[in-house]
């Protein structure tokens, strides 16, 4: 018998138009290399390449969609814009929804929520891409918009290209002459610049996973007392259900010396990699990070 004919076949979407393309090739290999090292007894593997204008290819040939039905039970999608057209071919999938892409990405929404519940966000401002046509002088655009965020909120900030991207550095700046060079040195990569309060405090980490276990399964990181991890818990169960997370969220806070909540980061994705948050907190539960993906697996079959 043809061991890999019993096997659950798993489509691995990645690649895609826009600017997350070279995070969902990385984010796809490595989910690829997780089921290789973790999980093969039990999947097959169909490695979907979308080019940058949205062609599945499989085995490098183009491949119309709805054939994907035929050759996956379920796919993995990586590509943040792509969940919609897998719901228009009726393909049973993992994505994030659209509504949490929106709400992930856009600061002033998730604040808003954050704030009806008691959990304050750090104060930030996006400075778009630098354009020399339209900015100037790069020394002159960099103390323009470090004397804008100094004007708004002190130090410390936090400084990073807008979005994930893992080509660019992320600066801790205590000082306007710091803060001006982080602004010059992201804005070199042709990015838009995110510049945050920097929250000084607890730091913690809680993974959320819909009936695993119960009906909102939950993983946390950090060195807590028992009340906090308590608030912790119920603040990241809201936040998933609020932004309709789908199979998976990572809410991150800080809890400053006054004991306020600031939410600093969500990501709908996991990391299944061993040295991530997630494999770490599994650990501490006594939870195989194995057992995580195939209960997403499962759950997306139904």
């Amino acid at each position: 018998m043809d061991l890999n004919n019993t096997k659950i076949k798993i489509g691995i979407i990645r690649g895609g138009e826009g600017d997350n393309y070279e995070n969902s090739l990385r984010e796809g290999s490595d989910l690829i290399s997780f089921i290789n090292s973790n999980l093969s007894d039990k999947y097959k593997i169909i490695d979907i390449f979308l080019d940058k204008e949205n062609i599945p290819h499989i085995n490098g040939l183009p491949i119309s969609l709805d054939k994907i039905t035929h050759k996956t039970d379920v796919v993995w999608n990586t590509h943040n814009n792509f969940s919609h057209i897998l719901d228009n071919f009726s393909i049973k999938h993992i994505s994030s929804s659209t509504f949490s892409n929106v709400m992930s990405h856009n600061r002033s929404i998730l604040e808003e929520h954050m704030k009806s519940v008691g959990v304050k966000m750090p104060r930030h401002l996006v400075i778009p891409a630098y354009q020399r046509d339209f900015d100037g002088d790069m020394d002159k655009f960099s103390f323009k918009k470090a004397k804008e965020v100094f004007e708004k909120f002190g130090s410390p900030w936090l400084v990073h290209a807008f979005g994930k991207d893992m080509n660019t550095g992320i600066h801790i700046a205590k000082t306007f002459e710091q803060l001006v060079y982080a602004i010059s040195d992201i804005a070199q990569s042709g990015k838009s610049i995110l510049v945050e309060e920097l929250i000084i405090g607890k730091v913690a980490s809680v993974h959320t996973v819909p009936n695993f276990r119960e009906a909102m399964y939950s993983f946390l990181k950090g060195n807590l007392t028992l009340l906090e991890k308590e608030r912790l818990i119920n603040y990241a169960k809201d936040l998933h259900t609020h932004i309709n997370a789908n199979h998976y969220l990572k809410s991150s806070f800080v809890i400053n010396k006054r004991g306020a909540v600031y939410l600093v980061n969500v990501e709908l994705k996991p990391n299944f990699k061993e040295y991530s948050d997630l494999h770490q907190s599994c650990e501490d539960r006594g939870v195989k990070t194995s057992s995580i993906f195939e209960h997403i697996i499962d759950q997306a079959l139904k």
